[in-house]
């Protein structure tokens, strides 16, 4: 597959003084990021991971999406969100694995929709799950999380990065999500454990791609540091809502602002890094909100991004407001195109860890090596 990275600063250079035209070889580099993106039509994409017998056309669904304002009432699933019993050998089998070597996965905590497509393997037969370490206990408490808070968790299991890499070998997987809890009680906000995580992943297999969906570790440099450097492949944090939204929906230790930071600080200190990040709508936020949170992060240099609908998981957390659209979320992936992402995964049931985006990367990443050879 022959693919290019076009990197915004990069681009900007290479216009012409005046800034009436673009040089030739920003042309080829457009047309060969087009390319890929032909070439991923080839792959899994949505359709490929939700249930067959679901029509792919919801534009005359009469039922209520949206809750006016005063409305107390839970808004009823469209049908394009139910998704079957996760069941099956190999979910059980992934299950029992993972309870063997005490990993936690994000699929279960938070309750991800996905969950049985992604371990049964769905109609590709690749089962795929995303790894939580430093255990499933969070030191905070964001308004759409259901994993379990504390102010003190349990302290962390040495043999954690080493049984990681050993699940990971033993599955056979090309690429591997890696995410956690956000630690605000240890001093490096764990992320030394990410980094011994990834080094023994690569220790042992030094072919699979790893991506760290990584807390916000404070905004502290040396932190984010410690990962970018330590390996991996994709660095990922998720600013999860838009500005306005951002102080009633996570933590408040968790800014909008400092999010972005983490993901500038990222880039700068390791440039050849994919970056990632994701939104989930259905919150209350309007398009303009949207739209603007996409351009704050291609401003700090993010590469992909996911957009998904919010799921209250529990009801003791904040309730949806709108069910958007499979139509819509059509539009924001063709504006994270025109914005210049190299990847949007935009659909109701996308989440940050998504097969088909990680399809695109992984091409990306093996034809980036290919040509440093």
């Amino acid at each position: 597959m022959d693919v290019l990275v076009m990197l915004r600063n990069d681009s900007v250079k290479m216009l012409t003084l005046d800034g009436s035209m673009i040089s030739a070889r920003v042309c080829n580099y457009s047309n060969r990021l087009d390319a890929i993106r032909e070439k991923l039509k080839e792959g899994p994409n949505l359709a490929d991971f939700i249930s067959e017998d679901r029509p792919k056309d919801w534009s005359d669904y009469e039922g209520k999406l949206k809750r006016e304002k005063g409305e107390k009432d839970r808004l009823r699933l469209p049908p394009w969100l139910k998704t079957t019993i996760p069941t099956g050998s190999k979910f059980n089998e992934l299950k029992e694995q993972l309870r063997s070597l005490k990993l936690s996965t994000v699929c279960e905590e938070a309750r991800c929709p996905n969950i049985g497509e992604c371990w049964s393997g769905g109609k590709h037969g690749t089962s795929t799950a995303t790894i939580m370490l430093m255990g499933d206990t969070c030191t905070r408490g964001c308004m759409f999380c259901s994993v379990k808070t504390s102010r003190k968790p349990p302290p962390l299991d040495p043999d954690e990065p080493r049984n990681t890499a050993r699940a990971v070998n033993q599955w056979g997987l090309g690429y591997i999500v890696l995410t956690s809890v956000d630690r605000d009680d240890l001093p490096d906000g764990g992320s030394h454990h990410f980094a011994e995580t990834v080094k023994e992943i690569k220790i042992q297999n030094n072919e699979i791609l790893v991506e760290c969906l990584v807390p916000d570790f404070r905004g502290n440099k040396n932190c984010i540091q410690t990962v970018a450097e330590c390996g991996l492949d994709v660095f990922a944090h998720n600013v999860e809502t838009v500005e306005r939204l951002t102080p009633f929906v996570r933590d408040p230790r968790a800014g909008y602002r400092q999010t972005m930071k983490v993901l500038q600080t990222a880039k700068e200190v390791n440039p050849d890094l994919i970056t990632k990040s994701s939104i989930m709508l259905g919150l209350g936020e309007t398009d303009e909100q949207i739209e603007q949170t996409m351009k704050d992060l291609r401003e700090v240099g993010v590469d992909c991004l996911t957009l998904g609908q919010y799921m209250q998981p529990t009801k003791k957390h904040l309730k949806v407001f709108e069910y958007v659209t499979p139509a819509k979320f059509k539009h924001w992936e063709k504006k994270g195109n025109e914005l210049g992402f190299l990847y949007t995964a935009s659909g109701p049931l996308v989440r940050s860890s998504y097969r088909a985006g990680e399809f695109f990367i992984s091409s990306l990443l093996k034809d980036r090596k290919a040509k440093s050879l």
